[in-house]
């Protein structure tokens, strides 16, 4: 185990929630953009956006339960986490009775974006708190290289 993997654990994943939390953010300041794609001649709303995360490995699950049981040298702890993919959310736009935007069909509807700001704010506070638990892992981890590196 690397003297450094605690804090380039922590490091990555405060990185992937500033990622999340950017693109939350993004998600909350085009909740009304009614013309963000252009799609088939036609422009649509604003699709909400979704970070997509996974573990950082550097093995197979099979070396990773072999180092865990014993059998095989080989770290036991994880490295991180690494952002996969942004995707946007499929989940159908809203259909709103608004007769005087200038976006609306000839029914008078008007199609919204799928950004619900309860889920975005629900959101929001998880990759706040994890982001602050990062943090207090990365200061807990500097501390103890600190009293490691102490001079009696």
């Amino acid at each position: 185990m690397s003297l450094f993997q605690g804090i380039n654990t922590s490091a990555s994943a405060l990185t992937a929630n500033r990622l999340r939390l950017d693109t939350i953010a993004s998600n909350i300041a085009n909740a009304e953009t009614t013309r963000a794609n252009f799609v088939d001649g036609a422009w649509q709303p604003y699709r909400r956006k979704m970070v997509e995360l996974s573990p950082q490995t550097n093995g197979t699950f099979d070396n990773f339960l072999q180092a865990a049981v014993g059998t095989v040298s080989g770290s036991r702890g994880g490295q991180g986490v690494k952002v996969t993919a942004i995707q946007e959310d499929n989940t159908p736009f809203k259909r709103v009775y608004d007769p005087s935007h200038p976006d609306a069909d000839q029914d008078g509807y008007l199609l919204m974006p799928n950004v619900d700001p309860m889920k975005e704010m629900v959101d929001m506070i998880s990759a706040s708190r994890s982001y602050e638990a990062n943090v207090t892992a990365l200061n807990a981890s500097k501390s103890m290289m600190l009293k490691a590196l102490e001079i009696k």
